[in-house]
């Protein structure tokens, strides 16, 4: 059988572990032979690919991003998208694809799923928002990245008696935000699952600095103040009509700094939560995830997405993962011991 793999969508730690997983049982275990579609969706719909065999996915464990590149791509928005990306599998002699990405990736793969195409999914994403997974990979890492920025702003904010906001990536779902500030111990927590009331969070900043401690704020950047304005860096929309976040932290800190009268300064963190290598969680749970497909491959188990359940490596029907997002529940905020919205 000759397999394609693409990865698409935002970057994470990871990647490229599943992509060494599912080549290296493939070959070793059922003699698949594999070929890399580069740059996501774009890849097959333009007949973009690269070798990938046993050579190919050396030493690319603990490496970051992902070697066969990644993209927006949507070919449901490209006129005769879908006849492109079956005549390039025929004419490379694809039998199967396994896909790697998150809702707008798989979200994809659903649908090339149920117009015959063979494809197998494997959930990705920093944010951990894809349904009918505990934990997607890139989320462990990018949750320890932002943990070690607030434990090392916690010290520069003491030192100067300042506020200080930290934006991190969220645009629907508050999961980074909520374990990287309770990891981080911080004072403030702001998630896109409940508007936030800006005279309280003013309150809180103020009563931090009250017993001589100064506040950490983390705010995720799908996050919106009581009037329901998202903050936006611009209007662009992506080919799966997502708009580009940005600037919520800014806001915020000057609206905190007139409020209390206390400076307050403002760290995005950004595209640093995506990069470098993967944690050792990350690193066995992608390689779980790859043996895992590449299985549902041989046996011909198409139209599934790999999913950690529990302990457990299952596989589920891709419309389950890419339905609906996991957002967080309204009982993770009644559990810790910060302020979360209005």
């Amino acid at each position: 059988m000759r397999i394609g793999v693409l990865t698409g969508g935002g970057d994470c730690p990871g990647l490229n572990a599943v992509i060494r997983a599912v080549v290296r049982k493939g070959v070793s275990a059922y003699g698949h032979e594999f070929v890399g579609f580069r740059d996501g969706w774009k890849g097959p719909l333009e007949g973009l690919t690269k070798p990938l065999g046993i050579a190919e996915v050396r030493g690319i464990l603990p490496r970051g991003g992902t070697i066969l590149g990644s993209s927006r791509t949507n070919p449901f928005k490209i006129e005769g998208g879908v006849e492109k990306i079956k005549a390039n599998l025929a004419e490379q002699g694809v039998d199967a694809l396994v896909a790697i990405g998150g809702e707008d990736t798989l979200g994809v793969a659903t649908k090339l799923a149920e117009l015959g195409v063979n494809v197998v999914g494997v959930p990705k994403t920093i944010d951990n928002d894809l349904n009918g997974t505990d934990y997607t990979f890139g989320f462990d890492t990018a949750v320890n990245i932002a943990m070690e920025a607030i434990d090392r702003l916690h010290t520069t904010a003491e030192s100067h008696h300042r506020t200080l906001v930290v934006e991190v990536m969220g645009r629907h779902a508050g999961w980074i935000a909520l374990h990287a500030g309770l990891a981080g111990g911080a004072n403030v927590i702001l998630l896109p699952e409940r508007q936030f009331d800006v005279e309280q969070v003013a309150t809180y900043v103020t009563k931090r600095f009250q017993v001589e401690y100064a506040p950490i704020v983390v705010v995720a950047e799908g996050a919106q103040p009581l009037d329901g304005q998202m903050v936006l860096h611009n209007q662009e929309k992506d080919s799966f009509g997502h708009v580009r976040l940005g600037g919520i932290g800014q806001w915020l800190a000057e609206q905190l700094e007139e409020k209390t009268g206390k400076e307050a300064r403002t760290v995005v963190l950004g595209h640093i939560q995506r990069g470098g290598t993967p944690t050792a969680f990350d690193r066995v749970l992608s390689t779980r995830f790859g043996l895992q497909a590449i299985d549902a491959v041989h046996e011909g188990d198409f139209g599934k997405m790999v999913a950690l359940k529990g302990t457990d490596v299952v596989r589920i029907p891709l419309i389950e993962g890419t339905g609906e997002l996991k957002t967080v529940p309204i009982e993770r905020y009644e559990e810790a011991e910060v302020f979360f919205g209005s």
